[in-house]
């Protein structure tokens, strides 16, 4: 209500000045102040400074955030980062974009980048926010759907209604509206419209994770997406679907035989995520207690990575513990001792069980310059992350990946029998 009044966004004082501030009385207090012990500290502090007997505290005029990260030993970094870690670099226009558009009716969203870029913790994020705001929020990751479900529209139709429902701690009620006679879609719509949304005064946010899952079944994704569109239309007409705010995460481009009216993708907000840039490897190097204020040691590790969050995130750990040094960070990253190794093989599982996208990717490792190719093979080596496109023209994405892989061409590890058929 105070940020209405005063003219900024609701999300303001959540996202930019109450860090700020906790981060200042940190530094005043001289220990490492949360929303949660915001008040034991200050009180303490406060006592403190009111006895005679006490010498206060010192405070270094030039005591910076990232001195104070020092002191928090970071987890190793594997997945999405939690919610309430130092070490999540804000995606402040994305962040700001996304959660003023979920509060609008009816709103589609669509966060597009390939795998490890940091989907899942901004999805987080603005969760989170949406649940401040008291909405509804339920958030679904396709990658847990059963093969089974997947290949099959009326069991994943009714697999996603059973989930929304549990997750409101609804009764199920799924028999009471499904109806063969009007088919999978139209039920669907039907439980949602007449039961889900029924049922609740605030809006629904659902997140849809790993949409491209579904890409492997198309008879799946050529009913499942157009349903998505409809509804999103359906806010347009019926004032019980703007209640619905619609968030749907992939990994780049989904290549589906729709008609342009049916697709989701070409409708909503598109929010597309980049590669850190320098100044965010910085921030990021700050949080870990890295004083890399010239620049050079971060111009060396984008040189070998870009800006690729997981693997900038994971540099940035090892370097914080001491155990290496960035020249032997850099000299093993593309071998099978460095610290990229489970990133890389798991890559390499990968490619080699897919004879048409090793050879689609050896062809961008040997080209000299941006290359043309096969839209489905484009979009595989995309998502993984393994290129990069410039509209239909692929690139290798970052050095690392050409010297590990163009080692493996060399010796001969780079083909299998079926791929030379």
């Amino acid at each position: 209500q105070i940020a209405i009044e005063a003219g900024y966004s609701p999300g303001y004082f959540t996202n930019v000045v109450a860090p700020e501030l906790l981060e200042r009385l940190s530094e005043v207090v001289g220990k490492r102040v949360t929303k949660k012990n915001c008040r034991l500290l200050l009180e303490s502090y406060v006592t403190t400074q009111a006895t005679p007997e006490t010498k206060p505290v010192k405070q270094e005029p030039a005591e910076s955030s990232a001195k104070i990260n020092q002191e928090i030993s970071p987890c190793y970094p594997s997945g999405a980062v939690p919610l309430d870690s130092p070490f999540y670099l804000k995606r402040s226009s994305c962040e700001e974009q996304i959660c003023r558009e979920i509060t609008k009716p009816g709103a589609l969203i669509r966060i597009k980048a390939p795998r490890e870029m940091g989907k899942t913790s901004l999805l987080l994020r603005v969760l989170d926010y949406a649940n401040n705001l008291g909405y509804h929020t339920i958030s679904l990751n396709l990658q847990q759907v059963d093969q089974a479900i997947l290949s099959d529209s009326n069991k994943f139709l009714r697999w996603l209604c059973a989930n929304i429902a549990h997750q409101l701690q609804r009764k199920l009620m799924l028999d009471e509206y499904w109806d063969e006679d009007l088919g999978n879609k139209i039920s669907c719509t039907l439980y949602f419209q007449d039961y889900l949304l029924e049922s609740i005064n605030a809006p629904l946010v659902l997140a849809l994770d790993e949409v491209n899952q579904i890409i492997e079944h198309p008879q799946v994704a050529k009913d499942f997406l157009p349903l998505l569109r409809s509804w999103y239309e359906e806010s347009k007409r019926l004032p019980i679907w703007q209640k619905l705010r619609i968030l749907v995460v992939h990994s780049t481009e989904i290549y589906v035989p729709l008609e342009l009216n049916q697709s989701p993708f070409n409708v909503g907000l598109p929010i597309h995520l980049e590669s850190f840039t320098q100044e965010e490897v910085q921030q990021l190097a700050q949080c870990y207690g890295l004083n890399w204020g010239d620049g050079q040691e971060i111009g060396k590790l984008m040189a070998m990575v870009g800006g690729h969050p997981a693997m900038i995130h994971l540099a940035l750990y090892h370097l914080s513990k001491g155990e290496i040094t960035l020249s032997q960070l850099l000299d093993t990253a593309p071998t099978a001792t460095g610290i990229y190794r489970n990133h890389l093989q798991r890559h390499w599982a990968i490619l080699e069980k897919q004879p048409e996208l090793v050879k689609a990717f050896d062809t961008v490792l040997n080209a000299a310059e941006t290359v043309a190719l096969d839209p489905s093979l484009s979009y595989k080596l995309s998502s993984m992350g393994l290129i990069t496109l410039s509209g239909d023209r692929a690139i290798v994405s970052c050095e690392l990946y050409r010297r590990f892989f163009t080692k493996k061409g060399e010796q001969n590890l780079f083909y299998t029998p079926t791929s030379l058929e």
